[in-house]
């Protein structure tokens, strides 16, 4: 946006601001915090602080890095009232789990390791957040985050102190990440959608177990080397031998991969899903009921069942969803889901494929909003930039969908 477009923006801006950033104590934060915001939103080749700072006519580089980098004020309550407000008007059909990356050089930053990186397709010297959006066909935005921290932070205690990381934060796994930022927005009463997210996630039935136990639905994007049962597969007793313990059920047939149940598929037939860039986007799908096998999901059954000795061998029936284009030799996609199988096909391939509301966000976030342009090396000062990088993109997103609205952005 030019200067005076984000001028003329100020009064809806200040209202804004006066709401999202209420649950900061300070008059002069809450001034720091909407100037920060009209610094994202001005068109410029960076926006770090400096040049920020410089392109404004009342910036103070000075007064905005103390404010980012050193200001004590939280940023969970200003990203619970976004979410709260963008809920609101997005009202989402899907939560979408994701993780992002900001290369980087050198080992001051908060989080950098080498590690793989998605913006550059290969391993390299980056950061690692995991977030989580909510998301409709027509909109969508970021309601938390949460840094990633490698697992050669942990012990690096000089580290550590020197990027301020908090005692209490160690190295976890990006699924368990993201199951803590569902539940801390489950936790303020947000109704919980469909969730949603690329294989990265969907691989580990831990995490969609987790999901499960939560009284969850989701539509996860899984490996097609998974491996599963058939539907109609069912476990038998061996006899008793007289010597030991009897014998837990088992099934007579092998688990097999994802892949080869396609052969036993119904017909694949044609969904749309949205309208693109170049029209209506199709492709052809099959719903498959499946049990999914593995140490993990046979673990879990017999937890759910009171331990090994009640478990009556059978594994819970849960929806795949494959994707065959029409020019494809083979499947192009696949999904798990634990919404039965009589769901209509239309909803679950547009929930599937809502995903892509993500990318969207994060090209907005990232080329318009700076969200990798911040130069800070702090923990404090990670979250709270990228508190404000989502703050502007809700004001955004708000005025796109307010009929009313007259400016363009």
């Amino acid at each position: 946006m030019r200067l005076g477009e984000v001028e003329r923006l100020r009064g809806e801006l200040a209202e804004f601001v006066a709401d999202v950033f209420a649950s900061l104590p300070r008059r002069d934060q809450r001034r720091w915090g909407e100037c920060y915001l009209r610094g994202l939103m001005l068109d410029g080749r960076r926006k770090s602080i400096q040049p920020m700072a410089g392109r404004l006519p009342d910036g103070n580089m000075q007064a905005l890095q103390q404010f980012v980098s050193q200001s004590p004020w939280d940023p969970l309550p200003v990203r619970r009232r976004i979410a709260e407000r963008l809920s609101g008007v997005i009202q989402p059909e899907v939560w979408v789990v994701d993780d992002v990356s900001f290369p980087k050089c050198g080992t001051a930053s908060v989080g950098v390791a080498r590690q793989y990186c998605g913006a550059l397709g290969k391993r390299a010297n980056c950061q690692v957040a995991v977030s989580v959006h909510a998301a409709s066909d027509t909109a969508s935005c970021p309601l938390e985050w949460e840094l990633f921290l490698p697992e050669e932070w942990t012990n690096d205690e000089q580290r550590r102190r020197r990027a301020g990381v908090p005692d209490e934060t160690g190295h976890v796994s990006k699924t368990f990440l993201a199951l803590g930022l569902l539940d801390r927005l489950a936790a303020q009463g947000l109704m919980v959608p469909v969730i949603v997210g690329d294989a990265g996630y969907g691989r580990s039935v831990s995490f969609r177990l987790a999901l499960e136990t939560r009284g969850w639905s989701y539509v996860m994007a899984v490996d097609p080397k998974e491996i599963a049962r058939p539907a109609a597969a069912g476990p038998h007793q061996p006899d008793y031998g007289g010597l030991g313990p009897p014998t837990l059920p088992r099934y007579r047939e092998p688990a097999r991969p994802l892949t080869t149940f396609i052969d036993a598929a119904p017909l694949f037939q044609e969904v749309s899903w949205r309208q693109g860039s170049k029209g209506t986007m199709t492709s052809r799908f099959a719903v498959i009921e499946v049990r999914p096998s593995g140490k993990e999901a046979t673990r879990t059954a017999q937890e759910q069942a009171g331990g090994r000795s009640q478990w009556d061998g059978v594994l819970p029936l849960r929806t795949l969803l494959v994707e065959q284009r029409e020019e494809a030799s083979e499947p192009t996609g696949y999904w798990m889901s634990n919404l039965p199988a009589t769901t209509p096909i239309t909803d679950l391939v547009r929930w599937a494929k809502m995903r892509w509301r993500i990318e969207h966000d994060y090209r907005e976030l990232k080329h318009a909003l700076g969200l990798d342009h911040f130069e800070g090396r702090t923990w404090r000062g990670w979250h709270h930039h990228v508190t404000l990088v989502t703050a502007a993109q809700a004001f955004l997103t708000l005025r796109r969908l307010d009929p009313k609205a007259q400016t363009p952005v």
